[in-house]
C-alpha cells in the first residue's frame, strides 16, 4: 500500500475516533501518582472485556466517587465498590473486580508509597523490567500491562515505540503496518509518543468494534483491506476473517 494511503487511514481514525480511552472517562494522563493508578485501573478494566463500554464507564464512575488514588481506593469498601462497578455493567465480576482493586491500591501502597514512578524508578527504566513489576501487582495481567503501556509511553519513553496486540490486529487488516515502528513512522507529524499512543488506542478501539468498512470509506479504501506480508513489501488478501486477540 502506498504511503499516502496510509497517511489517510490514519486521518480516517482521526474523524472516527477523536477520544483516547483515557479522555472519554476524564482521565488526563500525566505523570504524577495518582493519574498513573488510574490509568492502571483503567487498563485492567478494558483487559477485562471486549467492549471498552462498561470499562469506560466504570472507570468514569470511580473517578466520581474521589477514588482517584490508591489511599482512597482502599478508603472506600468493597460493597461501595461492587455498586460502582455493577452500575457501570460489570454485573457477574463486580464483587472480584472490587476486591483486586482494594488489592491493587494496598500492594501499590505498600510497595511503591501509592506513586507507579517509584516502580519505574526501581525498575531503573529497563521496560523489560517495568512489565515484571507490573505483572507482581493484582489484576495486572499481560494485556492489562500492554495497554498501560501503550497510554504511558507519553510519558515513559523507554516504553515506546509501542502498540498492544489489538491495534496490531487492526493494523494488519487495514494494511498500515505490521509493528510499532511502522505505525510511529506514519503517526509523525511531530506529535511523538503521544500521537503514536492516540493511533494505537484508536486502532484497538476498530478492532473491538469491528468497523473496518467505515474506515476504508472514509480513507477512499478499496471494499477489501489488503495486509502486509510477512516481507512487509509483499500484500496479501484477508483469508475471510481474522481472529482477534
Amino acid at each position: 500500500m502506498e504511503f499516502e494511503l496510509k497517511k489517510r487511514v490514519v486521518r480516517a481514525l482521526v474523524v472516527r475516533s477523536r477520544k483516547g480511552f483515557p479522555e472519554e472517562c476524564g482521565l488526563r494522563v500525566t505523570n504524577s501518582g495518582a493519574a498513573l493508578f488510574q490509568l492502571l485501573c483503567l487498563s485492567v478494566l478494558l483487559s477485562r472485556r471486549n467492549d471498552y463500554r462498561p470499562a469506560v464507564a466504570a472507570a468514569q464512575l470511580l473517578r466520581n466517587k474521589g477514588w482517584t488514588s490508591p489511599r482512597q481506593m482502599i478508603g472506600a469498601t468493597e460493597g461501595e465498590r461492587t455498586e460502582i462497578l455493577r452500575r457501570a455493567g460489570y454485573v457477574r465480576d463486580s464483587a472480584e473486580l472490587a476486591r483486586v482493586f482494594g488489592e491493587l491500591a494496598r500492594q501499590t501502597l505498600h510497595r511503591y508509597r501509592g506513586d507507579l514512578r517509584r516502580l519505574r524508578s526501581e525498575a531503573k527504566r529497563n521496560p523489560r523490567r517495568e512489565r515484571e513489576l507490573l505483572r507482581r501487582l493484582p489484576g495486572v495481567d499481560d494485556e492489562a500491562a500492554d495497554i498501560f503501556f501503550r497510554e504511558v509511553q507519553t510519558l515513559w519513553p523507554e516504553v515506546g515505540p509501542f502498540a498492544d496486540k489489538r491495534a496490531l490486529v487492526a493494523a494488519r487488516k487495514l494494511g498500515i503496518g505490521r509493528n510499532a515502528e511502522d505505525l510511529a513512522e506514519l503517526a509523525g507529524g511531530g506529535g511523538g509518543p503521544q500521537r503514536l499512543a492516540w493511533v494505537a488506542g484508536a486502532l484497538a478501539r476498530v478492532e473491538l468494534d469491528k468497523r473496518y468498512d467505515e474506515i476504508r470509506e472514509l480513507a477512499g479504501m478499496p471494499a477489501k483491506a489488503v495486509v502486509v506480508g510477512p516481507d512487509q513489501t509483499s500484500p496479501r488478501r484477508i483469508p475471510g476473517r481474522m481472529r482477534g486477540l
